[in-house]
């Protein structure tokens, strides 16, 4: 579910939800409607369902984060013990785990409350519309022809960075503060059975399959009146009709963004500083728009804008930061012995790193590589301002379809923003198999 593109996971939340929702028409099997409720579901003034969707979409994210903390040896090791010494589950988090996790889990969060802050694709698919999202409103000031509105705009993007910092301070004074309360175990146990609210991933899973499911019903659907729970026919027609220009830019754009994207990140790695590793990461826990907004004055001031190589720059400082921090875990973890045996062999640093030490780790290669062409495909805001309207994507086409015309075509164009990356990880997992297979051990 990681993979699936924001936009596409909007687009299908609202086929979902929408009063003409799927959830709606199975109601209406047993009430008897005939007509849409008239319920406003979507696009609420107070933008709740935009952010029960961000809550889902960013949870996967957050679980993956968990769960990467949580196979960590020495944290299984230490729950054994506690839960050895008599606490259950819930003293075992409350007292061992939580106040570990919590702090290395703060960039993480940092990201995610970054994103909902300055989120467009999905605010524009699923939030209020008069008035729009903080975000929005950004958006629609900074690509307005009134230099006054610009400047608005640039004001307002600096006044979300300045919001974002302030509650990361007040969050961590907070902390810090708990952290010097009443913190250790009374020694009293208390055994309780476990429960099913520690399951609740498994409705969030459930929840992500129906939207894919649902996408693909509508992108084959003849036909599809309320309260129908079923298309009256399924057919190719719509894929057939479909417009794979905003693929095929789509597919060019991310790979050429991870083609170039994999050297740096490989020579950051090997040869950089990295105790700099903390400012590449900067696009990540910072508000979009006013990254975007500095990168479209960069390239109005160099002429750049609407050119194929202001699009690329502006997707390569997004997918960068993805791709080091999705290898620099298996960089760290490689084991150093290999290089020195082919440094003592009389090998170079970079001939030892082509021949022993990148193709030892060529699965977190091709995953970091999976990573970065999901980003890239999902680039909404670097798009529309770097490409000024000159370049169409399946994420851009997705969000523009969404204001309106036929729900068929926006599926489709829904799900090939989802097949990509779902080819690229796929492609991602099939090659180190392939090239592994004579090689017991590296596979």
């Amino acid at each position: 579910m990681l993979s699936v593109p924001h936009a596409a996971f909007s687009i299908g939340f609202f086929f979902l939800i929408a009063p003409s929702g799927w959830l709606s028409r199975l109601i209406a099997q047993v009430m008897n409607w005939t007509m849409p409720p008239a319920w406003v579901t979507v696009q609420d003034e107070y933008g709740l369902s935009l952010a029960l969707a961000l809550a889902i979409k960013e949870s996967w994210f957050l679980l993956w984060a968990l769960s990467a903390l949580l196979n960590e040896r020495i944290v299984s090791q230490q729950m054994t013990i506690v839960r050895t010494l008599g606490y259950n589950r819930w003293q075992a988090w409350r007292y061992i785990l939580l106040p570990q996790l919590l702090p290395r889990l703060g960039w993480p969060f940092t990201a995610v409350f970054a994103y909902s802050l300055s989120v467009v694709d999905m605010s524009i698919i699923l939030g209020p519309t008069n008035p729009p999202t903080l975000a929005v409103l950004i958006w629609r000031w900074l690509t307005d022809a009134d230099p006054i509105q610009q400047a608005q705009g640039s004001v307002a993007a600096v006044v979300l960075f300045l919001f974002l910092a302030s509650v990361i301070f007040l969050v961590r004074f907070l902390w810090s503060k708990l952290l010097h309360s009443n913190y250790y175990p009374n020694g009293k146990r208390v055994t309780t059975r476990p429960t099913s609210a520690l399951r609740l991933y498994r409705p969030l899973f459930w929840l992500g399959y129906t939207i894919v499911i649902l996408l693909i019903a509508w992108s084959l659907a003849g036909t599809w009146f309320f309260p129908a729970v079923l298309p009256d026919a399924f057919s190719l027609h719509n894929w057939l009709q479909a417009d794979f220009t905003p693929f095929s830019t789509s597919l060019w754009l991310a790979s050429a963004v991870c083609f170039l994207c994999l050297p740096i990140a490989l020579i950051w790695l090997e040869w950089g500083p990295q105790r700099y590793n903390a400012l590449i990461y900067i696009p990540l826990i910072v508000p979009a728009m006013p990254l975007v907004a500095a990168q479209y004055a960069a390239l109005l001031a160099w002429d750049l804008d609407s050119t194929i190589v202001g699009l690329i720059w502006s997707h390569l400082l997004w997918v960068l930061p993805y791709m080091i921090l999705t290898l620099v875990g298996p960089y760290r973890e490689f084991d150093q012995r290999y290089m020195t045996t082919a440094r003592a062999l009389g090998f170079s640093r970079l001939h030892a790193c082509l021949t022993v030490k990148w193709p030892i780790l060529i699965r977190p290669i091709l995953a970091s590589m999976a990573v970065g062409f999901a980003v890239s495909i999902a680039q909404y805001l670097p798009t529309l301002f770097a490409g000024g309207g000159r370049f169409v994507t399946v994420t851009t086409e997705a969000v523009a379809l969404s204001s309106g015309g036929s729900r068929q075509t926006l599926a489709v164009q829904a799900l090939l923003q989802i097949i990509l990356p779902l080819s690229a990880f796929f492609i991602a997992a099939l090659i180190p198999v392939w090239l592994t297979r004579n090689r017991k051990g590296l596979h």
